[in-house]
């Protein structure tokens, strides 16, 4: 099932990337982020899919949630440590939701 989140407005982080050759150590690191997030103030979920390229999406209640968690001291660490080793290359867009639709088949 997909997430349900609270009416928009709120916003996603979309997090388009390819891994390098030596991703030693990322796997743990991405599930202690994640653990990490979801007890951050204004975080709503997350969604993940990965073949080539990996596309990750995590919600938020604002902007604001957004930059904090940007600035978490841990979350620095794993930032740097994906730039020195883990991602070949990597975009990151931010994206207001205004309006969702549901579908779900009975």
């Amino acid at each position: 099932m997909i997430k349900n989140f609270p009416s928009p407005p709120y916003y996603a982080v979309l997090f388009s990337s390819k891994l390098s050759k030596d991703s030693t150590g990322y796997e743990d690191m991405a599930e202690f982020i994640l653990s990490k997030a979801r007890a951050h103030e204004g975080f709503l979920g997350f969604e993940s899919a990965r073949e080539h390229t990996g596309i990750s999406i995590s919600y938020w209640e604002s902007l604001d949630h957004i930059k904090t968690w940007k600035e978490d001291a841990e979350h620095l660490v794993a930032q740097q440590m994906g730039k020195k080793q883990w991602y070949q290359e990597y975009q990151i867009r931010i994206c207001k939701v205004e309006r969702d639709y549901e579908f779900q088949q009975e």
